[in-house]
């Protein structure tokens, strides 16, 4: 059985954002299956996941140390690499180099940490245009 600790609230004992945190777990468990894909697709397109996850993980570490304006971009980088990890994991998954139950695994939670994403994204978008309403 497939188990991940994802209910983590505000921060966790190592003191990571609650989506960095996810991303962290997410990468352990893609990386014990990334050392068994068939050779076919571990030197290819098991490396561009790879490095995918962690360029989703390395802007959003960068977003948590900016200031609220400056972590958009960071913000939206993350949710195009976490947007392109789903569709190179269901290539995998199409061409049987990964099975049902670690794509539904990896899918459901790439699925979350997008919403996570999206939803912080959101939240510093409204918070700039109240504070560019009140300026005016």
């Amino acid at each position: 059985m497939i188990q991940f600790n994802f209910h983590s609230k505000n921060t966790n004992n190592n003191g990571l954002l609650p989506v960095l945190q996810k991303l962290k777990d997410i990468y352990l468990f893609w990386y014990q299956h990334y050392l068994i894909i068939p050779k076919t697709h571990r030197y290819s397109l098991g490396e561009k996941i790879d490095k995918y996850f962690v360029d989703a993980m390395e802007a959003v570490v960068t977003a948590g140390f900016l200031g609220q304006a400056e972590k958009l971009p960071y913000i939206r980088l993350a949710i195009r690499k976490i947007d392109t990890l789903k569709v190179f994991l269901m290539l995998l998954w199409e061409t049987k180099s990964l099975d049902n139950k670690k794509y539904i695994a990896l899918s459901e939670k790439l699925d979350e940490i997008g919403r996570n994403l999206g939803g912080w994204c959101g939240k510093i978008l409204k918070d700039l245009e109240k504070q560019n309403s009140l300026k005016k």
